[in-house]
């Protein structure tokens, strides 16, 4: 291949500075973000959500508020292909200093405060994990099913297998607030590439 062939790949590409959000309005309603939270520029937040404070949502995740409200709670983060939704009549509640893994399905459901949702696990709508509860990677918990406070719950579905110790509960606190530090690093210093 001639050289002026290959010109154009020497030609400098410039990227826009500025990230979309991916947050968007539908219609009047319009998601409340607050401002300590991160939002994955591929990421769509849609509607009726509310982030609170130090919120991180990762790549690829799914927030579509065309129902009852989503709430997601302080210091929370929601990894990377995880979708939340919720139905008319099961709103979805997550709490404070909850870690949501990666590719979790959450609908309809409440998750209590300190809890952590595994890599691929499902829970359906009125389904209600309790605080400081471990929910397994790909456990489907089913519609309705409650899992006491400080619960290891697995499997499909999800059955509670023992109690957490005190030494977990901590570590599912920690994974909170190791994210709630990450966030705050790629929100400073996460840009294009040029």
């Amino acid at each position: 291949m001639r050289a002026s062939a290959l010109h154009f790949l020497s030609v400098p590409v410039r990227l826009p500075r500025t990230l979309s959000t991916g947050v968007y309005s539908l219609g009047t309603t319009r998601p409340r973000v607050a401002s300590t939270a991160w939002v994955a520029p591929n990421s769509v937040v849609v509607g009726n959500v509310v982030l609170k404070e130090f919120v991180s949502i990762w790549f690829g995740v799914t927030i579509r508020g065309d129902n009852e409200l989503i709430t997601v709670g302080d210091r929370t983060n929601i990894q990377d292909g995880t979708v939340l939704h919720s139905d008319w009549g099961a709103p979805l509640t997550i709490g404070d200093n909850v870690t949501v893994g990666h590719m979790a399905v959450l609908h309809g459901c409440t998750v209590g405060d300190e809890s952590l949702i595994g890599i691929g696990a499902t829970v359906l709508n009125k389904a209600v994990i309790g605080r400081n509860c471990l929910i397994g990677a790909h456990a489907l918990v089913p519609e309705g099913k409650a899992i006491p406070d400080g619960s290891l719950a697995v499997g499909s579905p999800a059955k509670v297998i023992r109690r957490l110790t005190e030494e977990q509960i901590e570590a599912l606190k920690l994974s909170a607030k190791q994210y709630v530090e990450n966030a705050i690093r790629f929100k400073t210093e996460f840009e294009p590439f040029e």
